[in-house]
């Protein structure tokens, strides 16, 4: 385990040690106030205007804000970001929701499946198509037979979906992470290089940090009460550690594990749309903990990092990739080391030093660059098609 023990205690005889901590958590305090400041839209306004405007249409099974996960959010900042280059996106549902009629994210127009409209129709209208998840097999074949450009978002190993990208210089597979590129590659070279697509690019999920900074609350915090995400350790931390309060927070997939009865010193709330997830969350939260079982990435994390917020995480690929030196580790079935860390974090120097790396790790997933890679390789795509 790794984690932020490496800050000694000050000596009680050094009081000019002591002076120091007020001032390292004014400083983190500024730097969130800072990242508070910079306009959410600057990112895509950044991005400029497409000399040629696509018509882009995408195939998806769920959508904010109905449904709020984190290969669901990925998915539509990067729509946003091509609205924002002057195309125009649809994302076709293919899974029931409570919505009847269209309606628009961002400039992103979004059609319920109840809704019973034309999906070959728009697909045959379509300069580029887009999918991810469970939908790349039937999406994918019907892009090839119309011979349009087709565009994979790969969030996890699932070997259906590199199979179904398709080949030739009008696939393009996203990775959302440079450890999804390797496994994706292992995978080409293991069964047949023939079903590699001919392009391909990384592109981490994009979190706008002004979306989400804020100054920290005082809980310890699970996004996602499911067993994979960690919903067994939240409760039994928070059953170690009455003096402690926990926020869970309810997931928009999976059997969220819950107490009958609770525990006094924990609150569970609903799944919270992405754009209350700042106000709701993580100005509530101290420490954000991600004991997961598997994790291509892990946004919840760098939305957490983004206000300074220390995150204890397993160490999956993809938490590893994504916290970098500011994750702070833990063996998932090692409770005793989950307990140690979180009191350490209660210390104010300790989780200011741990505060101060996670911004500066926010700071470094700025997805202005990925944003305008992501952009100019759609366009390319169309371009070669």
């Amino acid at each position: 385990m790794t984690g932020p023990d490496s800050a000694a205690q000050p000596s009680p005889r050094k009081t000019p040690q002591r002076k120091t901590r007020p001032r390292t958590a004014k400083k983190t305090a500024t730097a969130v106030r800072d990242q508070e400041s910079t306009p959410a839209v600057s990112v895509f306004e950044g991005l400029g205007r497409a000399p040629v405007p696509l018509r882009v249409v995408a195939r998806l099974g769920y959508y904010p804000p109905r449904h709020n996960a984190g290969s669901e959010w990925m998915a539509h900042n990067l729509l946003r970001a091509l609205v924002a280059r002057g195309h125009t996106v649809e994302v076709w549902l293919s899974r029931y929701s409570a919505d009847r009629e269209p309606y628009e994210v961002d400039g992103v127009r979004i059609v319920p499946y109840a809704a019973r409209l034309d999906y070959g129709a728009a697909a045959w209208r379509a300069d580029v198509m887009v999918s991810h998840h469970e939908n790349v097999p039937s999406a994918g074949a019907l892009a090839r037979g119309m011979g349009r450009p087709f565009v994979v978002i790969c969030h996890n190993t699932a070997p259906v979906i590199f199979r179904n990208i398709g080949r030739g210089s009008t696939a393009l597979a996203v990775y959302n992470s440079l450890h999804m590129q390797a496994e994706a590659e292992a995978f080409f070279c293991e069964y047949t290089t023939a079903l590699r697509p001919a392009a391909s690019i990384v592109v981490r999920p994009p979190v706008v940090a002004a979306d989400y900074a804020t100054a920290p609350g005082d809980r310890v915090t699970l996004v996602n009460l499911n067993a994979d995400k960690g919903g067994e350790v939240f409760w039994q931390l928070a059953e170690r550690m009455p003096h402690v309060k926990f926020l869970g927070v309810r997931g928009a997939y999976g059997q969220q594990i819950e107490r009958r009865g609770g525990l006094p010193n924990v609150e569970v709330i609903d799944q919270v749309p992405g754009d209350r997830m700042r106000d709701e969350v993580y100005a509530r939260t101290r420490v954000l903990l991600t004991p997961s079982a598997h994790e291509s990435w892990g946004r919840v994390a760098a939305e957490a990092m983004a206000s300074g917020i220390p995150v204890v995480a397993a160490p999956t690929p993809g938490l590893s990739e994504c916290l970098a030196e500011a994750g702070i580790f833990a063996d998932r079935a090692d409770l005793d080391a989950w307990q140690s860390t979180v009191e350490r974090l209660l210390d104010p120097a300790v989780w200011a030093e741990a505060s101060e790396r996670a911004l500066a790790r926010s700071k470094g997933l700025d997805p202005a660059a990925d944003l305008a890679a992501w952009c100019e390789a759609v366009e390319a795509l169309h371009r070669r098609g």
